[in-house]
């Protein structure tokens, strides 16, 4: 089995720093791509930032030149680093990843997509 799990969310005034990681876990083998999603009251789930397995990086508009994503490899691990952040930032930030292969007793498995549970971000005005 493989679990995402996230951390780092919480509480900042307009204008702060935020830094959430996402720790998959189990025997896993490689990962294709890593990234976050955010998904605000009332509205759909949205693309924050992608890292491919060799590191290239995809940002929504939005979160250009204020949000930083990097993984690591080794650690089965996304990042996601947030600047300058603004109300509007204020959502649940989930963590995914796509094109696992890991161990799950004597099989080598691949699945296409994995969730975590989200973690809540909210910046004050």
């Amino acid at each position: 089995q493989v679990h995402l799990v996230e951390s780092g969310g919480g509480l900042v005034q307009a204008g702060g720093s935020l830094r959430l990681s996402c720790a998959a876990s189990g025997t896993i083998f490689s990962i294709n791509a890593m990234g976050w999603y955010r998904q605000a009251p009332g509205k759909q789930r949205e693309l924050v930032a992608t890292v491919s397995s060799g590191g290239s990086t995809n940002y929504a508009d939005s979160v250009k030149g204020r949000f930083t994503s990097s993984r690591d490899n080794a650690k089965n691990t996304v990042y996601l680093q947030m600047n300058s952040l603004k109300p509007d930032d204020t959502a649940v930030y989930y963590c995914k990843a796509e094109g696992v292969t890991y161990l799950d007793g004597r099989r080598r498995v691949y699945t296409s997509l994995h969730w975590g549970q989200g973690t809540q971000v909210t910046v004050s005005s």
